[in-house]
């Protein structure tokens, strides 16, 4: 059964103050150190606990958590933290609920990771912010299989996709078990950028790391396949229950051409087709998991 998810914020127990991307600027980290550090991300995780139980008494059964968790993350090991046994602690317990219940938890990290990149300091940090999401998710005690994704895009050109895609695929090399399996790789929403065949032929035919279907993205890099063709394309390349993205465009909801055709809309009308593949389904839709609830509300009672 196809599970509908969200990522990061919950608007209901947002407006109570739950919330799990706490952070600092930079010079606030140089005064206050690791022991304000680790004062936000016990917040953070103590928050993160209240929202999957949260959804588990709604019904929704997938979750993207935030990357900015466990803030200035880059800059630490997580045992350095001094409360660092009870952030540990807490992330057991939302792992073994996640578990206990089957319920989904991604990561979806920032467009800042570049593991393409033609820059080895960007590689170097890209890979340094991909190892401390394998640290929480193992930390959590998830298992190591695309089933609790670290989903990325490789996100530029450089001006020669083989040779991007092959720096793609050796920085892949690079990364810890932690990593590399659970990476996976989506599709873009630019013209010029990447599309599904493209990543299947360029990078799972090499590395064999899943490819994320993305219904929007699609849209812009469609290269003359369908959806069904598409998606069915990029669901093949799982060996675990494959994960898509949907969205629609506010411009269309809102009948605004000023808008960016990319902009997500707020709700999602649908209908959201798998074609018969099983997929996990991440609505993208700017009112969370209110979206969500709308639409599994409208599919119960169609």
């Amino acid at each position: 059964m196809t599970r509908y998810g969200y990522a990061a914020m919950n608007i209901t127990l947002r407006e109570k103050g739950v919330r799990t991307n706490r952070g600092m600027r930079k010079t606030t980290f140089q005064e206050r150190g690791l022991t304000y550090a680790g004062e936000l991300a016990e917040q953070n995780c103590r928050d993160l606990k209240r929202i999957i139980e949260w959804n588990i008494d709604h019904d929704i059964y997938y979750y993207r958590i935030s990357s900015d968790l466990l803030p200035w993350f880059s800059q630490y090991d997580l045992g350095e933290l001094p409360n660092a046994t009870t952030v540990r602690s807490l992330l057991a317990e939302v792992g073994d609920h996640a578990l206990e219940q089957d319920l989904r938890l991604t990561f979806h990290p920032d467009h800042f990771v570049k593991l393409a990149s033609d820059d080895d300091a960007v590689v170097k940090r890209s890979i340094t912010d991909l190892e401390n999401h394998g640290t929480i998710l193992d930390t959590m005690g998830l298992p190591r299989t695309p089933y609790n994704a670290i989903n990325i895009h490789i996100g530029a050109h450089y001006g020669d996709k083989e040779r991007t895609s092959k720096r793609f695929c050796d920085h892949f090399r690079q990364l810890s078990p932690a990593v590399r399996k659970r990476l996976t790789v989506e599709n873009d929403d630019t013209e010029s950028l990447w599309s599904i065949p493209e990543l299947v032929d360029a990078v799972y035919d090499c590395i064999e790391i899943p490819i994320t279907y993305d219904d929007l993205h699609h849209q812009f890099t469609s290269r003359g396949l369908t959806r069904r063709e598409a998606l069915t394309r990029a669901t093949d390349t799982w060996e675990t229950t494959p994960i898509i993205h949907y969205s629609e465009s506010r411009r269309l909801h809102e009948a605004d051409p000023s808008i960016r055709p990319q902009n997500h809309s707020d709700y999602v009308i649908g209908p959201i087709r798998t074609f018969g593949t099983g997929a996990d389904v991440m609505i993208e839709a700017k009112q969370k998991e209110l979206a969500v609830l709308r639409y599994q509300k409208a599919t119960r009672t169609a």
